[in-house]
C-alpha cells in the first residue's frame, strides 16, 4: 500500500512540475464546477454523488426558509436528482453551537433512518448563523449566498457540492462536516484521489502562515520520513491546536519550513504568497468522521439529553484527538464568547469520550481556503481579488442586464441577477445582487446591494450596505430596507442605553444618529435582550407598503447621517433587524428574484 501511495505521489510532482500550481490549481477547479454542471438535474447513480446532503439551521424560521430554497432549486433541476436533502434545525432555548448542530444532526439521522445510515455518505453543512458580519445572507442563509458564476447563478450550497464532487466515490460511510461560508480549492495528480477511508477522524490541512494558524486550528504533525512535499499527503497528527498563539505553534512544533507557496492572511487589501522556505503551519477547513465515532458521538448525546452550552465541532471535538490530545485545553475559555458553566464540564466529557480515536490529516499543498464571511471580505473576493476570480471563473456581471463594461483587469463592480438601467452608474469595489436599479441611480464605491429596488436618484453613498426584506405583518406584504455602513459592527453591543454613544453608525456616533432621526432614547428603541443593545436590535428601520418606498426611506436616513441634516423617523412604524428576521415573509423574497430572473432570461433569449 505504501509502495502504491509512493507512486502516486510521484504521479502528482511530475503533474505539478508541468504545470505553474496557480494553473493546476484553475484547471482542478474548473475540471470540479464542470463535472457538478453535469449532475445538475440528472438523477445520481449510486455511488456517485452523497447519499444525504444535510443542512444545519439555528430555529424553526431558519429552517422554513432553508427547505423553501431547496424545494425551489430541485424544482428547477439545479441541483443533482436522487438525493436526500435535510434541513435539520437545532433544538430550542440555548445556542448549542456547531458542536452542538453536529450532534443533533447524528440524532435526526438515527431517527429517519435507523440502522440505514451506517451505509451511507454524508455531507453536514453548518448554516445555523444569523451572519451578523455579512447581513445580506441573514434572511436567507449564508449557505444560499449568491455568488457570481453559473447560470443559473450559483450559490454557496452549488459551489460545496462541486467543489466536493470527487469525494464521495472515495469515501467510507460516515460524514463530511464544513461550514458554509468557506470555500475551499485544491490540486492533486491526475490519478490521485482524497481518500476518506480510515477509522476515526480524517481532516484536510492547509499550508499557512502563522497569522491565519492564530485564527484557525493548526495540526501538530508526526514526523514524517519523505522530504520531498508533494501535493497530496498522508498524514497522522500528534495533536491538534485550536487559534493558537505563534508562541504555541512553535512549543509544540506545528511549524514547519515551506517547500511551496501557502497562504498568507486576508487584511482587507491582498493576499499575498509566503515566500519558498518560509516557515508555515497547516491549517484546517473540513473534517471527516467516520460512522463508528459518529455513533459514538450519538450515544454520548443521547445519554446527556440536553445540551446547555455552545460545543464547537472543531475546537472541542478534534482538540481531544492525537496521541498527544491533553485536557488542559478544556478549562481555556478564552476563545468563548459566552462563557456557561457547564462548558468545562462538557469539554472534559467529550474529551474523555474521544481521547485514543485517531487524527488523519489530507495535507493538500496546493490548495487554498477562503472565508467570505463578512461584508469586507465579500466585497474584497467579489471585486478585486483576481486570484478567486480566476480560479473559479468569478464574472462582473452576472445573469443580469446592465450595458455597461467594466475594466478588464483591477478593481470592478459585480452585478448578480439584477436589472440596472443604461443610465446607472455602479464604482468600482460594489456589489449589487437580486435587484433593480431605476434611471440615474449612482451607486458609491464598496457598497452591498441586495434585494431592492433603488428608483431615488440621490447618490448612494461610498460604503453603503442596503438589504430590502418582505415582511409578513398581520397577514399583509410589508418591506423593510436595512441600510447602515459597510464596515459598522453590527455584533458589538452595550449594556445600558447611557452607553450608546459608543455604538456607531456610519462611522457617527449612534447618540447624534438619533438626534438627526428625531428618535429618542428609551428601552423601546431596541428589541429583545435590554442588557445587549446594538445596532442589530435598534428599532430604526421603518415598514412600508412598497419595496421601492422602504428603500426610499432608509436611504433618506442614511443620508441624512452623511450630510448631517434631519430626517423624522416618527411617522414610521420601525424594526430592528432582529425582528425583520422574525417578519421575514421567505416566500415573497424568492418570488421576487423568480421574477428577475424571468426578466433576464426573456431579455437574453435564454428561454
Amino acid at each position: 500500500m505504501r509502495a502504491m501511495r509512493h507512486g502516486l505521489w510521484e504521479g502528482g510532482a511530475m503533474a505539478a512540475a508541468r504545470d505553474p500550481p496557480e494553473v493546476s490549481l484553475r484547471e482542478a477547479t474548473q475540471r470540479k464546477l464542470l463535472k457538478f454542471s453535469e449532475l445538475r438535474g440528472k438523477v445520481v447513480a449510486p455511488g456517485e454523488f452523497w447519499d444525504i446532503v444535510a443542512i444545519t439551521a439555528a430555529d424553526e424560521k431558519q429552517e422554513l426558509a432553508y427547505n423553501q430554497q431547496l424545494s425551489k432549486k430541485l424544482k428547477r433541476k439545479e441541483l443533482p436528482l436522487g438525493v436526500q436533502y435535510h434541513v435539520f434545525v437545532d433544538p430550542a432555548g440555548a445556542k448549542i453551537g456547531n458542536g452542538g448542530s453536529t450532534l443533533c444532526a447524528l440524532q435526526c439521522l438515527e431517527k429517519l433512518y435507523r440502522d440505514k445510515w451506517n451505509s451511507f455518505t454524508i455531507l453536514l453543512i453548518h448554516s445555523g448563523g444569523y451572519s451578523q458580519r455579512l447581513p445580506n445572507a441573514s434572511a436567507l442563509g449564508k449557505i444560499f449566498t449568491a455568488l457570481p458564476l453559473g447560470n443559473p447563478v450559483y450559490q454557496m450550497l452549488e459551489l460545496k457540492l462541486a467543489m466536493y464532487i470527487d469525494f464521495p466515490s472515495h469515501m467510507s460511510p460516515g460524514i463530511l462536516v464544513t461550514c458554509a461560508d468557506d470555500i475551499e480549492l485544491y490540486s492533486i495528480g491526475e490519478f490521485e484521489f482524497i481518500r476518506f477511508d480510515k477509522p476515526g477522524f480524517t481532516a484536510l490541512a492547509h499550508p499557512s502562515s502563522l497569522t491565519i494558524g492564530t485564527t484557525h486550528g493548526v495540526f501538530v504533525l508526526e514526523p514524517f520520513d519523505d522530504l520531498k512535499h508533494r501535493d497530496l499527503e498522508y498524514r497522522s497528527c500528534h495533536r491538534f491546536l485550536h487559534k493558537p498563539s505563534i508562541e504555541k505553534m512553535y512549543q509544540f512544533n506545528a511549524v514547519c519550513r515551506s517547500g511551496h507557496f501557502c497562504q498568507q492572511d486576508f487584511a482587507g487589501g491582498d493576499i499575498a504568497n509566503l515566500k519558498l522556505d518560509s516557515d508555515c503551519v497547516y491549517t484546517d477547513s473540513l473534517f471527516y468522521m467516520d460512522h463508528k465515532s459518529a455513533k459514538m458521538l450519538l450515544a454520548f448525546y443521547e445519554e446527556i439529553g440536553t445540551l446547555g452550552c455552545e460545543i464547537d465541532a472543531y475546537g472541542d471535538f478534534l482538540q481531544a484527538l492525537g496521541p498527544g490530545a491533553t485536557v488542559e485545553y478544556t478549562r481555556n475559555t478564552s476563545n468563548v464568547i459566552k462563557e456557561e458553566s457547564e462548558l468545562v464540564e462538557m469539554r472534559q466529557r467529550i474529551f474523555h469520550l474521544l481521547k485514543g480515536t485517531s487524527l488523519n490529516v489530507v495535507v493538500l499543498n496546493n490548495s487554498k481556503f477562503y472565508h467570505i464571511g463578512t461584508t469586507e471580505e465579500y466585497l474584497f473576493y467579489f471585486t478585486s481579488d483576481n486570484s478567486l476570480k480566476s480560479e473559479l471563473g468569478l464574472q462582473s456581471i452576472t445573469f443580469s442586464i446592465f450595458p455597461d463594461t467594466p475594466k478588464c483587469s483591477g478593481k470592478t463592480f459585480c452585478i448578480i441577477q439584477s436589472i440596472l438601467d443604461s443610465t446607472c452608474s455602479v464604482a468600482p469595489g460594489s456589489v449589487v445582487e437580486y435587484s433593480r436599479l431605476g434611471p440615474d441611480v449612482s451607486v458609491g464605491e464598496n457598497c452591498i446591494i441586495s434585494g431592492s429596488h433603488i428608483i431615488t436618484k440621490a447618490p448612494l453613498p461610498a460604503y453603503s450596505f442596503v438589504c430590502s426584506l418582505s415582511l409578513k405583518m398581520n397577514r399583509c406584504l410589508k418591506y423593510s430596507t436595512m441600510a447602515f455602513g459597510v464596515q459598522d459592527n453590527l455584533k458589538k453591543s452595550v449594556k445600558t442605553l447611557s452607553d450608546i454613544k459608543f455604538l456607531q453608525f456610519f462611522g457617527v456616533c449612534f447618540l447624534s444618529c438619533l438626534d438627526v432621526w428625531n428618535l429618542k432614547v428609551t428601552e423601546e428603541l431596541f428589541s429583545g435582550n435590554k442588557t445587549c443593545l446594538s445596532l442589530w436590535t435598534a428599532r430604526i428601520f421603518p415598514v412600508c407598503s412598497s419595496l421601492s418606498d422602504s428603500v426610499t426611506a432608509s436611504l433618506r436616513m442614511l443620508n441624512a447621517v452623511k450630510n448631517k441634516s434631519a430626517f423624522s423617523l416618527n411617522s414610521y412604524r420601525l424594526l430592528s433587524i432582529e425582528e425583520m428576521l422574525i417578519y421575514k415573509d421567505v416566500e415573497d423574497m424568492i418570488t421576487y428574484r423568480e421574477q428577475i430572473f424571468l426578466e433576464v432570461s426573456l431579455k437574453s433569449n435564454l428561454i
